[in-house]
């Protein structure tokens, strides 16, 4: 008799670092209290092409693709609070409840976690398997596209808390990709002003100034410290935001807080950057904040989470994301997305990927 073939499913496969293969793939497995979920969008986030170009992952093969939300297709046994058809969003993060951070609800600070699109299969392929208590609800007026992106703006409002920003409080962000310009908006909604946003790229300059952003500045020629003295009568920013993960723009933040100042590093960084002994000596004078963020905070039991304020502010409008996408591309042309990515070939904000 022939075998019997196995279901399968298409995906994008890290093979080792730089092999990436669009190949067909056994469609994962439910387990008990878990649930299948069919993809609608998956976001490629900047860490994805180091990941897939330069690092690699924790093993191989490995699909990546943290950045989705899709539907329920199918519950394993012991799921009760979602069923086949619901719209969901997906923490990629998954925890042990093993680690002291775990009980305070802080699962990003827990150790030996696995991670969807990292350590485990994500979301570069039709299914992903996940906990159902990583599932949130995704509300019937949000797209799944705007959904996909529910991870980087949830990790954009993180920065934002974790600054504690006031109303009022003048702000200078560095890096207007995806989560800097996601982080502008939450700045707007907080009430703060005057919100200075800094990019080398025209294209992006021109996105955030269609949001309604009116201090925009070319990094290439405007002088951040000469722009944020005049918008701030010379004292400074309350809060610099640093998210481009590039020497300069970490430099700039330091330079453009003010006294009693907090500085947030929020980009990944792409290089060791030198602090100046000035500089230093500087910033111990003005007594700055220095703040580090990674990841988001998510509740399994419902609560006040970034994840569910990032859906609530899409469904209000408070959040507007689809003016950030300038592609949708079929998995099938996810290899060429990627690469294109890596070598910049395109000018491009928010890459969505979908099966």
């Amino acid at each position: 008799m022939p075998a019997i073939a196995l279901e399968t499913m298409n995906a994008i496969v890290l093979h080792a670092v730089g092999d990436l293969r669009y190949e067909q793939v056994p469609i994962p497995i439910l387990r008990p209290g878990t649930v299948r979920v069919r993809i609608g969008f998956c976001g490629v986030c900047g860490s994805d092409i180091p990941r897939c170009f330069s690092k690699g992952t924790y093993s191989f093969p490995t699909i990546c693709g943290h950045e989705f939300a899709g539907t329920v297709e199918e519950c394993g046994e012991g799921v009760v609070n979602f069923q086949p058809g619901d719209r969901v969003a997906v923490f990629p993060l998954l925890w042990r409840d093993d680690h002291a951070a775990c009980e305070q609800g802080k699962y990003a600070q827990s150790d030996g976690y696995d991670y969807l699109g990292s350590r485990s299969d994500g979301g570069f392929s039709e299914y992903v398997i996940a906990p159902e208590r990583n599932l949130i609800r995704v509300p019937d007026n949000v797209s799944l596209e705007e959904a996909a992106m529910t991870e980087p703006a949830a990790v954009a409002l993180h920065a934002v808390r974790r600054a504690k920003v006031r109303l009022g409080d003048s702000v200078a962000v560095f890096g207007l990709g995806p989560i800097g310009l996601m982080v502008a908006q939450w700045l707007k909604a907080a009430g703060a002003g005057p919100i200075c946003l800094f990019d080398i790229q025209p294209e992006k300059l021109e996105i955030a100034r269609s949001l309604g952003f009116q201090h925009t500045f070319d990094s290439r020629t405007s002088d951040a410290i000469e722009v944020v003295s005049q918008l701030t009568s010379g004292h400074g920013v309350h809060v610099a935001i640093e998210a481009a993960g590039v020497p300069p723009t970490m430099l700039a933040a330091l330079k453009t807080a003010r006294c009693s100042g907090r500085v947030v590093l929020l980009g990944n960084p792409s290089a060791d950057v030198t602090l100046p002994a000035q500089l230093i000596s500087q910033a111990m004078r003005r007594e700055i904040n220095i703040l580090g963020v990674w990841n988001s905070d998510f509740s399994v039991y419902g609560d006040d989470d970034d994840w569910r304020t990032v859906l609530a502010a899409m469904s209000s409008g408070t959040l507007n994301l689809k003016p950030l996408i300038t592609h949708r591309l079929p998995l099938s042309e996810g290899v060429v997305a990627l690469e294109m990515m890596r070598e910049q070939s395109e000018s491009f904000t928010k890459v969505l990927i979908h099966p």
